[in-house]
């Protein structure tokens, strides 16, 4: 019973920093992470809606498409996933909040922001993946789609970032008359970053993590 709290301890702490890292590159507006980027594009255009409620909406939709997908073998259990994404979304609006007051007065401070952004984000993540007790929506739905279609995670994730991608431009171009907003560089960076950051904490944070998961005091 300790072990499983300490890992949804560990679990809810990985949404904190996951939001925090979400915000920091948003912060940078020189484009966020590919998952997030329809709910960027939609908080930008309909502003009465804050960024981090964009991304419940947006998790809501993951965890319906998992639904859809799934059909009779969607478990009961993954509606805990609700309660989660609405945490990550009001982290999200919290690290919004707070790194408002940073200044980013330069492109390199823009770039920074992405960096230092994507290195929080995979940071978060890899707790997530280590806390081994459910997976954010976004993956949860890749995830369904990969053992549905058969194919690797891996390969699904890069084709569902790219396809996220694109339907942000789509958007973006839509709402903005022919301009890309909310896309730029550093959803590219962001997208080859977080990955290689969450592979190094996954195995810095291994070890340690098992130890206090071990603990029984």
């Amino acid at each position: 019973m300790k072990r499983a709290v300490k890992r949804y301890a560990v679990f809810i702490i990985s949404l904190f920093f996951i939001g925090l890292g979400i915000a920091l590159t948003k912060h940078g507006e020189i484009g966020v992470s590919p998952v997030s980027s329809v709910a960027n594009v939609l908080s930008l255009r309909y502003t009465f809606l804050s960024f981090g409620v964009w991304t419940i909406f947006s998790n809501c939709a993951f965890l319906l498409g998992q639904i859809l997908i799934l059909r009779r073998k969607f478990k009961p259990i993954q509606f805990l996933q609700i309660p989660l994404f609405f945490l990550c979304g009001i982290f999200t609006d919290f690290g919004v909040w707070i790194t408002r007051f940073l200044p980013q007065n330069s492109y390199m401070a823009k770039l920074l922001f992405v960096l230092v952004g994507s290195a929080v984000l995979g940071f978060g993540i890899a707790l997530g993946c280590l806390a081994d007790v459910m997976l954010n929506a976004p993956e949860a739905f890749v995830k369904a789609l990969s053992l549905t279609i058969k194919r690797e995670f891996g390969t699904v994730k890069i084709v569902f970032d790219i396809c996220l991608v694109l339907l942000s431009a789509l958007l973006s171009v839509a709402f903005f008359k022919g301009k890309l907003v909310g896309i730029r560089e550093g959803t590219i960076i962001s997208a080859i970053l977080v990955g290689c950051f969450v592979s190094v904490f996954c195995r810095l944070l291994r070890k340690p993590l098992a130890q206090i998961f071990e603990t029984t005091r």
